[in-house]
């Protein structure tokens, strides 16, 4: 097992790619292009950008991974906001994404304080 699919930030954005795949199927085909393709990208870049950052030597390159992950995670809200307001997205779907948009936000900003307190310790 790689070394980041033991990060819970990182399993929680996986988690949230996928559910982003399943429900995105749904969406018109006019959207493939448009909503679809840029919920897609940000699901995936959030936890392609923790993987990114792990491999990284130095704590302030991996904090600026983390910073990408937490921006895609936020795009992705607007996203699905978008979504819902035009009625392509409804509950249980929008709740369910949005639950799990939240908890990995809310796992990756710890891995990014983790890190950022672990470089400041003397050596």
């Amino acid at each position: 097992m790689a070394h980041y699919q033991k990060l819970v930030a990182w399993q929680e954005c996986h988690r949230l790619a996928l559910q982003t795949y399943r429900v995105t199927r749904s969406f018109p085909v006019d959207e493939r292009y448009g909503l679809v393709s840029q919920a897609r990208r940000a699901a995936f870049s959030a936890a392609a950008s923790i993987v990114e950052g792990n491999s990284k030597r130095g704590p302030a390159e991996y904090r600026r991974f983390l910073d990408i992950a937490l921006g895609s995670l936020a795009e992705l809200s607007y996203v699905f906001r978008l979504a819902a307001d035009l009625g392509l997205l409804k509950d249980p779907d929008r709740s369910t994404i949005e639950d799990l948009r939240k908890r990995a936000g809310y796992l990756t900003w710890r891995l990014y304080r983790a890190i950022q307190r672990r470089a400041k310790r003397p050596t």
